[in-house]
């Protein structure tokens, strides 16, 4: 179950052009034996998916990768609110799937943030990955970010090239876990 933001539900694309969807096929390709489930949901922030999990969870998952925090940088809101819903998620996630492997997908705060909030915020998901024993993508969006060719004309969502790199990256991290 990938369980994020915009970044994840493919916002400004076609369905099946999103990074789940790219890994969903290479997962058939392979004859793997996975349900690839795209829980992402555009505009949503910690304090949201705080509020989804339970409902998103309603059977257990052999993978859980969570991308959220992006748009609590955007908005400003605190790093310690930021880290306290994400370690929720995190725990509702081991409560109802004890047995799921967890895969953080580490995000970056732009420089223009203030060096203070940047190493706060950028802090937080290798912290995750060690308190929750998880496996970290250290940059979700590696590759991508500050690309104007492999981003929408919004500068923020990878274009379709740009989905196909996120999809590598986040490969890369859950291939040894399958």
């Amino acid at each position: 179950m990938f369980f994020g933001n915009s970044l994840t539900a493919g916002y400004g694309l076609e369905e099946g052009q999103d990074f789940p969807s790219i890994l969903r096929r290479r997962v058939d390709s392979l004859g793997l034996e996975y349900e690839v489930i795209n829980a992402g949901l555009s505009g949503e922030t910690t304090s949201n998916g705080m509020e989804r999990i339970s409902w998103v969870l309603r059977e257990p998952v052999d993978i859980f990768m969570l991308e959220l925090g992006a748009n609590d940088m955007l908005r400003g809101t605190s790093v310690k609110a930021t880290d306290e819903n994400l370690r929720a998620i995190l725990d509702i996630v081991q409560e109802k799937s004890p047995e799921a492997k967890i895969v953080i997908a580490g995000m970056q705060a732009p420089p223009n943030m203030g060096a203070d909030y940047v190493n706060v915020f950028n802090s937080i998901f290798p912290k995750l990955a060690e308190d929750y024993d998880a496996a970290l993508i250290p940059f979700f969006l590696e590759g991508v970010a500050g690309d104007p060719s492999l981003n929408l004309p919004d500068r923020k969502h990878p274009n379709i090239e740009g989905q196909k790199i996120v999809a590598e990256n986040v490969w890369e991290v859950i291939e040894p876990l399958l």
